[in-house]
């Protein structure tokens, strides 16, 4: 299917919380790549949390309720896309909230249905095969748990990545590995969060890349803030910022680190 297809189709863009708080840059570069490969973007304001937290810590109440919210937002458009596996495999999930409740099940599927993170979109449904940016240094890419094992995301960002002019791509080991984060994780277990996010740096910085790339940025955050601890000079983005041409900015981490 390519961007031809989406004449007069609309694509509402689930920001994410920590995009909204933290990195609204990928936001924006994530609509950048969205227009450019001719989709209609809105961002509705009635958006919130996936309810991604709440989800992992048991709470299927709050889940429900931030599950209808999301519904109800999203509803009216044809696709929804959002920059990160974590929150897309979350709305993934909405169905079986709905098991005792027939018409929001409905609801939650026909959601699902239409729900992608931003690379497979890209690649798996608009066709998008290259990207016209510029990003001249050596990088390395981290697998997030949820992109890869609940959607199956692996080979999408690689291939926009290797159509950008000046890129190199070193493959860390145990790209595929949990960096310690895991939402509520780093919380619940700091000190097995840690010893992971440090193996995780150990095998970006073995890798020999200037920057680490990923498509979550609770990940991005969570290396970013072990790099700078340790004194790595690895500097960390979203890999749709790299792929907008949006990566002029200070990378990950920095911006808190100037304050």
């Amino acid at each position: 299917m390519g961007p031809d297809t989406l004449e007069h189709k609309t694509v509402g863009l689930f920001v994410t919380c920590l995009v909204d708080m933290f990195r609204p840059r990928v936001a924006f570069a994530t609509v950048k790549l969205l227009e450019d490969a001719g989709c209609s973007v809105e961002v509705p304001e009635k958006q919130t949390c996936c309810g991604q937290p709440a989800y992992n810590s048991g709470d299927l109440g709050d889940t429900r309720a931030l599950a209808r919210q999301t519904i109800e937002a999203f509803e009216e458009f044809d696709y929804v896309v959002t920059p990160s596996g974590s929150c897309a495999g979350t709305l993934h999930k909405y169905p079986s909230l709905f098991d005792d409740d027939p018409d929001w099940r409905r609801r939650a599927e026909a959601l699902v249905s239409r729900t992608y993170e931003i690379h497979a979109f890209l690649v798996d449904i608009l066709g998008v095969a290259s990207v016209t940016a510029e990003f001249k240094h050596r990088v390395t890419y981290h697998d997030s748990c949820s992109g890869l094992r609940q959607l199956g995301l692996q080979h999408q960002p690689r291939t926009l990545l290797a159509t950008v002019d000046g890129l190199e791509l070193a493959e860390m080991a145990d790209t595929e590995v949990c960096c310690g984060f895991g939402g509520t994780f780093c919380v619940k277990y700091p000190e097995i969060s840690e010893r992971m996010v440090t193996d995780k740096v150990g095998n970006i910085v073995r890798s020999g890349a200037d920057a680490v790339l990923a498509g979550d940025l609770g990940c991005l955050m969570n290396i970013a803030g072990r790099l700078r601890r340790l004194s790595h000079p690895v500097k960390a983005y979203h890999t749709v910022e790299v792929l907008a041409g949006m990566a002029d900015a200070p990378a990950i981490g920095e911006e808190e680190a100037e304050r």
